[in-house]
């Protein structure tokens, strides 16, 4: 007899066990020296895995970083300005051609406390930290509703003294930051169609200060990067856990939760410590990046959550799966939805409460499509009709951009802006009000106005916006129409 008792057979391993990794064997319960090595690159794999998908944005954000230290401005007072709307040259996760981006890094490192001032009549604006999580808004969603006024960003680790928040009749906005870097993203409308007021409205009202210098703050600088090439997208090969490897070495080890932080601990990437995978792991890695990269892709593109859609049977798709910016189901009672933070910061590029909770009349609101009517593949040798009802739920604008698959940036084409926007663009509208825009690689005869090009050879998919959403918008009672081929 081998026990004095029965032994439940559920937690017993008997010496051969069929699994998707191949046959795995056992000596008495142990695994021999083959499904050890077997088991062990298996967990490698899953780790490095996992870690792609989770720390994507980090590496955005670092991606951002280093972009912009390439363009000349690394510090707080050089900002990147749109000044003639973001085109399709700059590789810019899901960027938009209808509002001024002007953007800029703020090191807390290096500046302390840093102060930022927004003029007046400033759209949309949010600052996000290392991990892209939100700090705080800025702008008409922001707590200067519209008015400007000065933020105080302050690093968590500050213990100097600090001015009075204005919310208790001091002159600062103030918000706290778990990170080094953080990221200022700002947007400023079209007026009567045209960026030119938006773009001098922050060369002439923004500024980004140290708190230490406001006495004598550094003169601001704006690099206006429309129609310029560069790349602000991480990497989707070995080289993105070089791009975290940085960040983790950079910054508090309190910006990441200790469950991230122990899964790349696990594959090399630690603080303190150099990364340097040797042969074995690097190849396990290069195989966990690829098929991270192709999950976050599914993830994104055939989304397979049935909250995802919209509406019923239709394609139109929330990028916001949970309605909440932080990932969390049912305000924390589900956890974090990890594939929803994955799909999110896998397309796009600034994460605020504004774009995912319901508010009438402020904010915006998103809409993404990868599918025609009937779940097929968008093709750009083909030609779609995309039918936008009339009075569209937006107190300001609403838009269609087009991007590509591949960059999830905007497709680059014959047209500098592939999309249409209501205020910036001459529409022919049909006679209920509604609008046809036609997406495909020519435009239909007579179509011209309301045509965006594709590329024959490469899928798009597309975002519809809208600024200023409105009740129908979040009542479901207006919708967009479904994306048909033409015949």
């Amino acid at each position: 007899m081998l026990y004095n008792n029965p032994i439940p057979t559920k937690i017993m391993t008997p010496d051969t066990v069929e699994t998707r990794l191949g046959t795995l064997k056992f000596v008495d319960g142990v695994p021999t020296a083959e499904t050890t090595q077997l088991v062990f690159d298996n967990l490698d794999f899953m780790r490095g895995t996992e870690v792609f998908l989770n720390f994507v944005p980090a590496c955005s954000i670092e991606a951002i970083r280093l972009s912009f230290i390439e363009r000349g401005a690394g510090k707080s007072n050089q900002a990147i300005l749109f000044a003639d709307l973001c085109d399709s040259n700059p590789l810019l996760l899901t960027a938009n051609t209808d509002t001024v981006y002007c953007i800029g890094l703020l090191d807390l490192e290096a500046d302390g406390p840093t102060v930022v001032e927004i003029p007046p009549h400033c759209g949309p604006g949010t600052v996000n930290d290392a991990f892209f999580r939100f700090v705080v808004d800025m702008g008409a969603p922001g707590p200067d509703r519209g008015a400007g006024g000065k933020y105080l960003i302050v690093p968590d680790w500050y213990q100097g003294e600090l001015p009075k928040d204005k919310r208790e009749g001091g002159d600062y906005f103030i918000a706290r930051s778990p990170s080094k870097i953080n990221v200022l993203i700002l947007r400023g409308f079209l007026v009567d169609g045209k960026p030119d007021a938006s773009s001098q409205m922050f060369r002439t009202g923004l500024k980004i200060y140290p708190l230490a210098a406001a006495a004598n703050p550094p003169q601001m600088e704006f690099g206006n990067v429309s129609r310029v090439p560069f790349n602000t997208i991480h990497a989707n090969d070995f080289e993105f856990y070089e791009e975290l490897d940085h960040v983790v070495q950079r910054e508090p080890l309190e910006l990441f939760d200790p469950e991230l932080l122990g899964l790349a601990a696990a594959i090399g990437i630690k603080k303190g410590q150099k990364f340097a995978p040797d042969a074995r792991m690097r190849k396990i890695l290069t195989d966990a990046v690829a098929v991270g990269n192709a999950t976050a892709r599914a993830i994104t593109f055939r989304n397979r959550d049935p909250r995802a859609p919209l509406y019923p049977n239709s394609q139109w798709q929330t990028g916001f799966i949970g309605d909440d910016y932080r990932w969390l189901d049912g305000d924390g009672m589900g956890g974090r939805n990890h594939d929803a933070r994955t799909r999110f910061f896998y397309m796009a590029t600034v994460n605020t409460p504004a774009m995912a909770l319901k508010m009438v009349g402020v904010g915006s609101q998103y809409a993404i499509i990868a599918a025609d009517k009937d779940g097929g593949d968008l093709h750009g040798a083909r030609t779609y009709r995309l039918n936008i009802p009339a009075n569209a739920p937006a107190k300001d604008f609403w838009s269609v951009v087009v991007y590509d698959p591949q960059t999830r940036s905007e497709l680059q084409t014959c047209q500098p802006f592939p999309s249409k926007n209501s205020q910036r663009d001459q529409l022919i509208a049909n006679a209920d009000g509604s609008v046809d825009l036609y997406i495909g690689p020519q435009a239909p005869a007579g179509k011209e106005a309301n045509w965006i090009a594709t590329v024959r050879g490469k899928g798009w998919f597309a975002l519809f916006r809208l600024y200023g959403p409105l009740e129908p918008w979040f009542d479901g009672s207006w919708k967009p129409g479904e994306i048909t081929m033409v015949k």
